[in-house]
């Protein structure tokens, strides 16, 4: 498998050849190939420090009268960010209409962990994570 991150235009050309021999060699040989572009998502890093975050939170906040799991903390923080629309379940209840954390581009998930620190400055929570996940998102 041949993946390359891009983060400049004059890097766009070397990788675009690399992989178009590497395509063209596969396709000689008959077996077909994916060729896929798409943006950059999270960094490993902001994963991490997300959910030390939200083990925090989970610990330390109670919500309507209830303990919520960081699993759950994670669906109200990314609902709130994206401001999704919550429908009626088919068996009761309430749906968010959301998008996956491992869809999200870096600022995204920059955001998230933004909204994240001031819900818990807010709620005086105390985040636990390593010195190097505090410093940044």
């Amino acid at each position: 498998m041949f993946s390359e991150v891009v983060q400049q235009p004059d890097q766009i050309k070397p990788v675009f050849l690399q992989a178009w021999e590497i395509a063209n060699s596969e396709l000689r040989r008959g077996d077909p190939v994916v060729i896929t572009v798409q943006h950059r998502t999270r960094k490993l890093e902001q994963n991490a420090k997300m959910w030390a975050m939200l083990g925090d939170v989970s610990k330390q906040v109670e919500w309507y009268g209830q303990t919520l799991t960081s699993e759950e903390w994670k669906d109200v923080f990314t609902a709130a960010l994206r401001k999704e629309k919550v429908v009626p379940g088919i068996g009761g209840g309430f749906v968010v209409l959301g998008r996956s954390t491992s869809q999200m581009s870096i600022k995204e998930m920059a955001e998230l962990i933004e909204l994240m620190e001031a819900f818990g400055a807010e709620r005086q929570v105390r985040f636990t994570a390593p010195k190097w996940m505090r410093e940044g998102s």
